[in-house]
């Protein structure tokens, strides 16, 4: 038996374990107890910085995809209420919308959703906790953080010194607008402002909407300022005080599971992850992939952080 048998019989077999494994975790987790439950209560977690979880190269950087925990959570049919544990600076503008707009599609689909803020529950992080019944921040929470950001890294200067130059060649005037090469022109600027309001107005009609508060009010907290979860709690921006259990026993309480609900929770381990002794969050090969995503994908682009 040659090398490449070897290897080739080996990669067959780390495959097929990682299939295996990846059925396994797939199914949502619950906190298996030797206890009696009196009903289950969905955990979704939306955690870190906010954006597109597609794969790179073939390989998938998050198998915990918010909308996609949303989705499981809306298939449950043994869950009535959810809780939603939110610890993200916020992130891009467009899945932030995205996952506010499932979270909606989840309650409209009958099942109650309590917030809960961990550390941090920003801009995007924010954004979606607005289309919870009943907001729960802990009294430390960073919050608010409403509006909207561009940016991009000006290169020119250091082409310059190395001696180099972009040579572009577009279809029409705008095609290269943010090159990272050149300054803006003053109508470039014009444009992007004008995305950055009209961006920042549907955050506002998202705020104004999902708290039922009116859009003055909410533009005069739009400032990009954060608050404390005990200031958040005196501007309206949340309804209670407390912790991650505080919330589960609010959405116990909504409806009407008395005693120790089980959780269940839509987050996935990662199979390759597992096969190789690491959880997801320090799984070397996410590590990498986000690495490539800074080097090789345009950073400039709309943010709710």
């Amino acid at each position: 038996m040659n090398k490449k048998t070897i290897f080739g019989i080996v990669i067959s077999v780390v495959v097929v374990i990682a299939a295996v494994l990846s059925m396994i975790y797939s199914m949502p987790r619950t906190n298996r107890q030797s206890v009696a439950y009196s009903g289950s209560i969905g955990v979704i977690t939306i955690d870190g910085v906010i954006g597109d979880n597609s794969s790179i190269f073939g390989l998938s950087q998050d198998m915990n995809d918010p909308v996609e925990q949303i989705r499981r959570a809306m298939d449950d049919k043994s869950v009535k209420a959810v809780v939603v544990r939110i610890n993200s600076p916020g992130g891009s503008s467009a899945k932030s919308v995205e996952i506010y707009e499932e979270l909606k599609k989840l309650k409209k689909s009958g099942k109650k959703i309590i917030v809960s803020m961990g550390d941090t529950a920003a801009s995007g992080g924010y954004m979606a906790a607005v289309a919870g019944d009943t907001i729960v921040a802990n009294p430390a929470t960073l919050t608010g953080s409403i509006g909207v950001i561009m940016e991009y890294t000006n290169y020119e200067g250091l082409y310059k010194m190395l001696g180099l130059k972009e040579v572009v060649i577009k279809s029409a005037e705008h095609k290269d607008i943010g090159s990272p090469t050149r300054d803006l022109t003053p109508d470039e600027q014009k444009i992007l402002q004008d995305i950055i309001n009209d961006t920042y107005d549907q955050f506002i009609n998202i705020v104004s909407e999902g708290r039922k508060m009116p859009y003055d009010k909410v533009k005069s907290l739009a400032d990009g300022r954060v608050f404390s979860g005990r200031q958040a709690l005196k501007l309206g921006l949340v309804d209670k005080l407390g912790d991650f259990y505080d919330a589960v026993d609010i959405a116990a309480k909504s409806v009407g599971i008395k005693g120790n609900p089980q959780l269940i929770y839509y987050t996935r381990t990662n199979p390759l992850g597992a096969l190789f002794g690491s959880s997801s969050k320090s799984d070397i090969s996410k590590s990498a992939i986000e690495v490539l995503r800074l080097l090789f994908i345009d950073r400039t682009n709309l943010n709710y952080k």
